[in-house]
């Protein structure tokens, strides 16, 4: 499936979206198949206790009032052991927010505003932009693994000689696995991650 937002039609639907979805955020200045089987996920995070994804994503998302919403633009993940910072920026290159996530605290910052905390980063991010990316489980679903938190169930590409996923169900999500780099560069490079309830579609791209 093509990225719709990032021809110059979609551009400019997008960029309502993001005006309607998060008034707040844009602000004047911006912040410097085989089989499926189903198994316990027990996949560990890599040895490397440093990454970092760069990228764009592409949002839709109801909002309070079920209107449908859609938010896009470009993405920095920076993960050191437990914590990861992820920053958002609409198409023009501002920062739309600056999330930092730890087992502890989470945190969000909005240009021209003062940061605002909360045990939970999705209830944080729903709260504050009106939809919420799943930073735990992208921590494994990036890499690409189930996390070990949950039952799992993965459907393995069957095109694929190293047992990489297609598909992974977890936690209410469907993770599709729609490409890869290819060599020498190595790892995820599109992934569409979605679920029911309440309605959420993300669209990733991943530069290698």
């Amino acid at each position: 499936m093509a990225f719709d937002f990032l021809a110059g039609a979609s551009l400019r639907r997008g960029a309502l979206g993001i005006a309607a979805a998060a008034a707040l955020v844009m602000s004047g200045c911006a912040l410097q198949p085989r089989v499926p089987t189903t198994t316990n996920a027990s996949t560990s995070l890599a040895t490397q206790t440093s990454r970092e994804y760069h990228g764009r994503f592409a949002v839709q998302y109801n909002d309070q009032n079920g209107t449908q919403r859609n938010a896009y633009g470009n993405f920095d993940w920076q993960e050191t052991g437990d914590t990861v910072t992820l920053q958002l920026r609409n198409p023009l290159g501002q920062t739309m927010a600056i999330v930092t996530s730890s087992p502890s605290l989470a945190t969000l910052e909005l240009p021209n505003r003062q940061p605002v905390s909360a045990d939970n980063v999705s209830l944080l991010m729903q709260n504050t932009l009106g939809f919420a990316l799943p930073v735990e489980g992208l921590r494994y679903w990036l890499q690409p693994s189930a996390a070990p938190s949950s039952r799992a169930q993965t459907t393995l590409d069957p095109e694929s000689n190293n047992g990489r996923p297609k598909e992974i169900r977890q936690d209410g999500w469907t993770i599709d696995y729609l490409a890869y780099a290819d060599a020498p560069a190595t790892g995820v490079k599109r992934v569409n991650l979605s679920r029911n309830e309440p309605p959420l579609d993300i669209k990733l791209v991943l530069d290698q």
